[in-house]
């Protein structure tokens, strides 16, 4: 019996041992579960360290973030667009990367303070009716939807992480006097919508002619058999345009993370070959930009979107939210 219960006791601390080793990283979350699980699960079957996702939006996840300090359970987070990094950059909480993980992905992806990386992309698109308007009549630029004969035919989503990033692009771009004269054109012209698969919806089904999305969710439609998006085709704007705006979603390590060396090593495989590969074959259909992995085949490809250069660090979502509160999108 004090042999069994000596074995036990060995068995006991080998496996928490083991556990000591190879804990579990909390990750929140803000990017579509579709992209991350199966780079979660990628990693995890590379080395062994489980990932558990929290997730939620954006804006969300950032504040959460901000208020719970370094006492935050985080040690990894990662967003869909560069605002809600740069809000927790700001307060100080993101370790730094090291060089080797930063050397994965183009500088133009990354933050300037070095404290987190992108690791995906999306295009700002214009989807639009087909029955309602041939590709000619489709705007030429994102700032001519503030032009009086847009009203009632188009939709937005403002109230979205995603289309707060577009319009900090063009804060950004264009200056802050012209962008609040274009959202107050919006406020006069757009239809408002919770949702770029609920502005797409609208557009495929008449009740508008265009609205302003990001590319995936009509890639992800298409692939499921275009239910939401039979009748919508898209307009990349193209010509380092405000509308051709690329919105990058970011990584970083919290400094109060309780495992930083396996937190680090998240990072560095999200921007590996190995991660890069993971997402460009997940359901999400965002573009990759790291490693030199081509983004899925489907795709209409990186090289002909012709972005504007925009500073993702510089992005800020909380004075574009007060902008849009004053044009009265908010």
């Amino acid at each position: 019996m004090v042999a069994a219960v000596l074995t036990v006791a060995a068995c006991g601390g080998s496996a928490a041992g083991d556990d000591a080793a190879k804990p579990t990283l909390t990750l929140y979350n803000a990017q579509h579960e579709e992209m991350m699980k199966p780079v979660v699960a990628a990693f995890e079957a590379k080395t062994g360290v489980q990932v558990k996702m929290r997730s939620g939006d954006d804006s969300e996840l950032s504040n959460l973030l901000v208020q719970e300090g370094d006492a935050s359970p985080a040690d990894l987070f990662v967003t869909e667009n560069s605002p809600g990094m740069s809000l927790v950059a700001k307060a100080g909480l993101f370790a730094d990367l090291p060089a080797k993980t930063l050397a994965q992905t183009p500088k133009q992806y990354e933050s300037t303070d070095k404290s987190w990386v992108g690791f995906a992309a999306r295009s700002t698109v214009f989807a639009y009716n087909k029955k309602a308007m041939p590709a000619s009549a489709a705007p030429a630029s994102l700032m001519d939807l503030a032009d009086p004969k847009w009203k009632g035919r188009i939709g937005i989503s403002p109230a979205g992480a995603d289309f707060q990033a577009i319009v900090s692009a063009v804060v950004q771009l264009k200056g802050e006097k012209v962008a609040a004269h274009w959202l107050a054109g919006l406020k006069t012209n757009a239809k408002i919508y919770d949702g770029n698969a609920t502005v797409m919806k609208a557009v495929n089904d008449g009740e508008i002619d265009g609205g302003v999305i990001y590319h995936y969710y009509w890639y992800e439609d298409q692939a499921e058999g275009g239910a939401n998006s039979a009748n919508v085709a898209l307009n990349f704007f193209k010509n380092q345009d405000p509308g051709a705006f690329l919105s990058v979603s970011g990584a970083g390590v919290l400094k109060s993370s309780k495992h930083p060396k396996q937190a680090q090593q998240f990072v560095e495989f999200l921007t590996s070959a190995a991660g890069q590969q993971a997402i460009a074959k997940s359901k999400a259909l965002e573009y990759t930009i790291a490693s030199g992995v081509p983004a899925n085949p489907v795709l209409t490809p990186m090289t002909d979107l012709q972005p504007p250069t925009v500073d993702p660090t510089s992005l800020n979502g909380p004075h574009v939210i007060k902008l849009m509160q004053q044009a009265g999108l908010l």
